[in-house]
């Protein structure tokens, strides 16, 4: 996919303002008109410029590709991708649940929205409405930095947000597992290419990608199921841009980082919201992403249009989803899966460690870099202090980073010997990472890291699927658990969904 990405066409700033600028010339006959009712008919005659423009333009097309999609016309591994998405969604919900966080949010949609058809994993058979439901979903996917996402980054969550809105709906409506995976694919299928074509500049912007970029995919993903036409997907696009949210502020400020799980679930409520506003009629912008105020230009600098509707039915961005095994951020797995790797190789102990170096790309070295983190969820925020974490406990498992981790003396000790390198040239999108650690003896081992067990090039095969959900779900009966992830994994010929509840 990163092939055909880099063959897609950039556009500069400079184009966009040329494009825009471009109008058909004035009939003569217009400059006899009295004075007085110029005003108004260039007003009329700027609302057809616009919409001709939106009846052409990308949101409508992509709105047009998505609602003409139909399950058989995915490939059977596109179809896999999103099944194991699901199942790696419902296995870090049912994890995400009992945190406390995430207890405050169910609390509060459950009596925000009850009596319902929509069930909220891990609590029970209670119904709530769709919105709450999603809204509980996607915060509790989101709550331990366990999450599926796109490689290359897109700023994409596509289980946390798609799943989360498409699951409370297909509940509420009584359908099956195949509309869902349809309508998560045809999601999936539009979201990661609005976020490759913000081209990562969301986030130095102040923003959250993954909220801005939700709700777009969890309103396709409800639209599908509400069987929408074009008009109508086209609304529920509009819509879900004026829905889009969340700032980084909490990574900067040390405080309020429970806000980042919330950034999900309101991006799943959001697609809910508008998709079900359009439905009634309710209608948004037919340029919202393209247009001069559109998403692409409030949110991110010199957007790469072209990779809206490149490649629509022959490059399936769906394969750059990637599952995680660590509960930290995304920017740590390189250089925690090449920590791990070195110790497996040649043995050394944590007392034997002198520095380690990590080399990386801005992202790493600026937000990610907090060696003395506050409280546990800047600790998994934290490369230097997930990478000394993997020295001292087990990253694979998420109970290792417990209510006390931020205070473990060993491991912020070892934190402060890590030092963030940027390496001159590295995008934001390539999280390559070289890991340098120089032992007290003077010997220093390194360890190049492109790819990591989970990423698109190495993905997780069925059993590293099932061991994940098994871990995250292990508070259940096991039993039970093997059960759900055998029928998660054969979902497209369920005919309906309300047995996704424990």
């Amino acid at each position: 996919m990163s092939d055909n990405h880099d063959q897609l066409g950039r556009r500069s700033f400079l184009n966009r303002i040329a494009a825009a600028a471009s109008a058909v010339p004035l009939a003569p006959a217009l400059l006899a008109i009295p004075a007085a009712s110029v005003p108004a008919r260039e007003a009329e005659a700027a609302q057809a410029a616009a919409a001709h423009k939106g009846a052409s333009g990308y949101t409508p097309k992509l709105a047009d590709y998505v609602t003409k999609f139909r399950y058989d016309d995915a490939p059977a591994e596109v179809r896999q991708r999103m099944k194991d998405c699901i199942t790696d969604t419902v296995a870090v919900i049912l994890y995400g649940g009992q945190l406390p966080w995430s207890q405050m949010i169910i609390a509060h949609a459950k009596k925000t929205g009850p009596g319902g058809k929509s069930r909220i994993l891990g609590t029970g058979a209670t119904g709530v409405q769709a919105p709450s439901a999603a809204l509980a979903h996607g915060a509790m996917t989101h709550a331990f930095e366990l999450d599926n996402l796109t490689d290359p980054n897109s700023g994409s969550h596509p289980g946390a947000t798609m799943f989360s809105a498409g699951l409370a709906v297909a509940q509420e409506r009584g359908l099956g597992g195949r509309a869902l995976l349809e309508g998560m694919i045809a999601g999936g299928e539009a979201m990661i290419r609005i976020g490759l074509a913000a081209k990562g500049t969301l986030e130095p912007r102040g923003f959250h990608a993954p909220g801005t970029t939700g709700p777009f995919g969890g309103a396709i993903t409800v639209g599908k199921l509400m069987g929408f036409d074009n008009v109508k997907m086209t609304n529920a696009l509009g819509i879900a841009g004026s829905l889009c949210g969340g700032l980084l502020e909490f990574a900067h400020s040390g405080t309020g980082a429970m806000v980042k799980r919330l950034h999900l679930g309101r991006a799943a409520e959001s697609g809910v919201l508008a998709a079900s506003l359009a439905a009634d009629g309710f209608t948004g912008p037919n340029t919202v992403l393209e247009g001069e105020a559109g998403y692409l230009n409030a949110f991110g600098e010199d957007p790469d249009y072209e990779v809206l509707t490149g490649g629509l039915g022959r490059d399936y961005v769906n394969m750059s989803i990637m599952l995680k095994r660590f509960a930290c951020h995304i920017t740590a797995h390189r250089p925690v899966e090449a920590m791990l790797d070195l110790r497996n190789e040649h043995k050394f102990a944590p007392a034997d460690i002198e520095t380690i170096a990590i080399t990386g790309n801005q992202r790493m070295v600026g937000p990610n870099n907090i060696p003395a983190p506050p409280d546990r969820l800047l600790a998994q925020y934290s490369v230097p202090f997930s990478v000394a974490l993997s020295l001292y406990r087990n990253p694979i498992d998420p109970d290792s980073f417990d209510e006390n981790v931020h205070r473990d003396a060993q491991i912020l000790a070892m934190a402060k010997r890590v030092k963030m390198i940027i390496k001159p040239g590295q995008t934001r999108e390539d999280m390559t990472t070289t890991l340098a650690v120089t032992l007290k003896n003077g010997r220093t081992l390194t360890k190049l890291t492109t790819e990591f067990q989970g990423t698109p090039a190495r993905p997780l095969n069925r059993a590293g699927l099932r061991e994940k959900f098994m871990l995250m779900s292990k508070r259940f009966q096991r039993a039970e658990m093997e059960r759900l992830f055998d029928r998660l994994q054969n979902i497209e010929t369920e005919r309906n969904l309300d047995w996704i509840s424990v």
